[in-house]
């Protein structure tokens, strides 16, 4: 078990101190405090998040994220090293064999609306941007699909351009930490934008989507084991009995995020 007090201020005893409900903040300069507050505790608890999807080039990454639709990057990551290597460019995906193209990606679902898109991109591409895939918002949207949410993946995390992905995770949480009400994708990251800086908005993607598939999840929250308790309004949404809540965190981070509230690994 860990000894002293944890980053969080609750003392390491592995039962934490009751966790007052925070109240959800009301005006616009209340709500880029918490986001801020958030932010940087998300950077003490995932200090090294990154994306999720193996991807070499900026093409590679579009294709997996268009993969990653209603898929999890696990499956995804196990299918694109065959894919990569078969479709290389833009023009390889172009005349891409559909059904070639849709048996390599056939575990990932809707493998046909996927194969449709990924050939489009790879034509659009070609035919519109000199085989290179364009590193700016405007244009990556115009690119069959791409949405805002793959074009931030794309940006942020191949071409080194800030974003916000609202994907289901950070959505969630955002609305859960009182951010926002907001449910549309669009309206979510412009109301994020204007309360984070510019820097901290790639990264504050990924340490949300973290903490939503390891810690805060869907139906059962790990209330009782989130580091973030203290500053969310929706704290006791999942169980308040932390060994019951230490057992719903996952990931290869278990034993740092179970550490930072005091509680340690479970048997």
């Amino acid at each position: 078990m860990p000894t002293g007090k944890p980053a969080s201020g609750r003392p390491a005893t592995g039962k934490p101190a009751r966790v007052k409900r925070a109240t959800a903040p009301l005006t616009p300069l209340a709500r880029t405090r918490r986001a801020r507050k958030l932010a940087a505790q998300l950077a003490l608890e995932f200090p090294d998040a990154v994306c999720e999807l193996d991807f070499t080039t900026p093409l590679d990454l579009a294709v997996a994220t268009i993969l990653a639709a209603q898929c999890t990057d696990v499956r995804v990551n196990m299918v694109t090293p065959a894919l990569f290597a078969r479709y290389r460019s833009p023009a390889d995906y172009a005349g891409a064999d559909r059904a070639e193209l849709e048996e390599m990606i056939r575990t990932t679902g809707f493998f046909r609306n996927k194969a449709n898109s990924i050939i489009g991109l790879g034509r659009g591409v070609l035919e519109r941007f000199d085989g290179e895939l364009p590193g700016n918002l405007d244009d990556l949207v115009t690119l069959p699909g791409i949405g805002r949410k793959t074009a931030n993946v794309v940006l942020g995390n191949a071409f080194g351009v800030p974003g916000i992905t609202v994907d289901t995770h950070l959505g969630r949480l955002v609305r859960r930490w009182g951010l926002t009400s907001q449910t549309d994708p669009v309206k979510v990251e412009l109301e994020l934008n204007a309360m984070l800086p510019p820097a901290d908005w790639t990264m504050f993607s990924h340490r949300a989507i973290y903490h939503g598939r390891r810690v805060c999840h869907a139906k059962k929250p790990a209330c009782a084991a989130c580091f973030l308790a203290d500053l969310c309004p929706s704290v006791g949404s999942g169980p308040m009995e932390p060994t019951l809540a230490a057992k719903l965190v996952a990931g290869q981070e278990r034993p740092h995020l179970l550490a930072m509230v005091g509680l340690a690994e479970a048997e």
